[in-house]
């Protein structure tokens, strides 16, 4: 494998440290105060800089994420909390989400508070506060290349209603810089099921910087509120009290090979060294996630770009079933989503 800038077998490696985990590797942690309570995680450490915690007990979403021990991710002030404290109602998924560099939005509702058939929905669905169970986290040889599996499995089903099921797999190997995604839904039930998914990545301070630029694969962006300016979608700026969220639509989506990718690019990204430019680089199969979404959140407190692939709008199911664009996967169909994160220095 190529690690510190040299290329190692296994057993070189072995020989020189007395356990793996002294390079990278994955731990299991629990958090043990406040509302966070109760809450594990899985730490992720790449060896080459890059150091992430899954979340068990919400989907498997991906908290805190770092490059070189400076953070990349968006973390919200509400902490890691407990699924327990979720509250499903109009807006109150914003008093529990968690930020970080995931949280998954679905999977059967996405978007604006709203009522659909009679169903009282909230923002953004469920999948975000619902735990997984049969959660593995390992580290395998294979050959000279050592890799690193969190997986697990996260239910959202109601009695005389939808059952899904979402597989997830999260892969990284030892001496490289990149989050592998792979999500599996599948349909239990027996009627048709809404099938809404958005991956909701969040990236922050110190990545974000007045100096950092975004690229985007879309051929035309339109603000979600007529009276939203579109000029600055692709520029940062300082935290402003009072600043009011801003939303894009990015359409025409440039893919190539059925891949579509954002990236966002810091000049001077600090390390205890100094400054190096870092690209942070998210890619998507766009045969399932043909939409994105773009967040701007430029407050004070509130310092945040959302990179939003998706399967669906924003507004709410109701909405997306009265344009007829409501997704809907079968019974029995499963439909497969995958999403890769680079990080790259230099």
């Amino acid at each position: 494998m190529q690690l510190y800038n040299r290329t190692w077998t296994r057993r070189e490696l072995e020989a020189r440290v007395g356990r793996l985990e002294q390079i990278g590797g994955v731990r299991r942690y629990q958090l043990s105060e406040g509302l966070e309570a109760g809450v594990e995680q899985i730490q992720v450490r790449t060896g080459a800089g890059l150091t992430y915690y899954v979340t068990p007990a919400r989907g498997l979403d991906i908290s805190l994420t770092e490059f070189g021990g400076a953070p990349i991710s968006w973390q919200a002030a509400n902490g890691d909390v407990h699924p327990a404290y979720y509250d499903k109602e109009g807006l109150e998924w914003l008093r529990t989400a968690a930020g970080g560099l995931l949280m998954t939005c679905g999977l059967t509702q996405v978007g604006a508070p709203t009522v659909d058939n009679g169903q009282a929905l909230g923002l953004h669905g469920r999948i975000h506060h619902l735990p997984a169970r049969q959660v593995v986290a390992e580290g395998r040889w294979t050959g000279d290349e050592y890799e690193m599996r969190v997986a697990g499995v996260v239910e959202e089903s109601i009695i005389f209603g939808e059952y899904l099921r979402l597989t997830r797999e999260i892969r990284s190997r030892l001496g490289s810089n990149r989050i592998s995604l792979v999500d599996t839904v599948e349909n239990l039930g027996f009627e048709p099921a809404p099938c809404m998914l958005l991956y909701h990545f969040n990236f922050g301070f110190p990545l974000l910087m007045e100096e950092s630029t975004f690229h985007f694969p879309s051929q035309r962006v339109t603000p979600r509120e007529a009276d939203t300016p579109v000029a600055g979608y692709d520029r940062w700026q300082t935290p402003t009290v009072g600043h009011f969220e801003r939303v894009y639509f990015h359409e025409a989506i440039q893919a190539q090979d059925g891949w579509a990718s954002a990236s966002v690019h810091n000049p001077y990204f600090p390390l205890s060294v100094g400054t190096c430019p870092l690209t942070v680089k998210l890619a998507w199969a766009t045969d399932t996630l043909p939409m994105l979404v773009q967040w701007r959140m430029a407050g004070a407190g509130a310092h945040v770009l959302g990179i939003e692939p998706t399967n669906c709008g924003v507004l709410g199911r109701d909405k997306a079933r009265a344009q007829g664009v409501l997704p809907l996967i079968e019974p029995g169909e499963a439909r497969t989503f995958q999403i890769t994160l680079d990080v790259e220095a230099g």
